[in-house]
């Protein structure tokens, strides 16, 4: 297996643990990470997978329709994973802590092992998309570790079990490159395969980071949106 695959599934893992640690000590910088990390993931999506996935389907001969329906497909799958398993979670009353915390949380472990699957199939496409591919999700499993220690905390889970579930969160993404690194991809199920988490990323940017930066209305927040995407702009046309 390439060893680079490797460090990068290790640096997913801590970015995991270090949302989490965060989220139990510090809070007022969370907002700026948000509006980061939102417009790298906005900025992957289109400018770098999306790009990739019909590239592969034109040389595969697969319907560019049928990319931009998995696109859309994709972003209400996770739409109704976050609606009935995640947002569910939070306000609850405390009979139901003990229930729809760890489900609320597991939901999102099942979502970190996607991530590691996302970082593996691009590796196949080249190094270069997978590189990129891995920088977004390593942004975006910071927040992972956050959201569920939140979800956790605010269903009234002890701490240890807080800590478990935010381990096992860190462990799922090394778990899913693991997992795809072992299968090779043909190319038409590749294309299908990347706009499945084009989908995703727009989900998670537009609709999950991006409305928790809304209250703050700071030009600090809209700097650090566009720096995201910036970034990803340098990136895709050096890397």
């Amino acid at each position: 297996m390439n060893m680079l695959i490797i460090w990068l599934a290790l640096a997913t893992f801590i970015s995991t643990l270090i949302g989490g640690i965060i989220i139990l000590r510090f809070k007022n910088g969370l907002p700026y990470f948000f509006a980061f990390s939102a417009g790298s993931l906005m900025g992957v999506a289109f400018l770098d997978i999306l790009p990739e996935s019909i590239e592969i389907a034109n040389k595969s001969n697969v319907p560019i329709r049928d990319i931009m329906i998995t696109v859309v497909l994709s972003f209400l799958f996770y739409h109704l994973v976050e609606r009935f398993f995640v947002t569910h979670t939070i306000g609850h009353d405390d009979s139901h802590g003990h229930i729809m915390g760890p489900i609320g949380a597991g939901s999102l472990v099942i979502h970190s092992m996607l991530d590691g699957v996302a970082i593996g199939a691009a590796f196949q496409v080249n190094t270069s998309i997978g590189l990129i591919v891995a920088l977004a999700v390593l942004f975006h499993d910071f927040t992972d570790g956050i959201n569920t220690v939140t979800i956790m905390l605010k269903n009234k889970q002890k701490k240890s079990k807080t800590i478990l579930f935010l381990v096992l969160d860190a462990i799922a993404p090394v778990v899913g490159v693991l997992l795809v690194s072992m299968v090779a991809f043909p190319e038409n199920l590749l294309s299908i395969i990347l706009a499945i988490f084009v989908g995703e990323f727009i989900y998670i940017g537009a609709s999950n980071l991006l409305p928790a930066t809304q209250q703050f209305h700071s030009k600090k927040i809209l700097l650090a949106m566009a720096g995201g995407m910036f970034l990803i702009m340098i990136l895709t046309s050096l890397i």
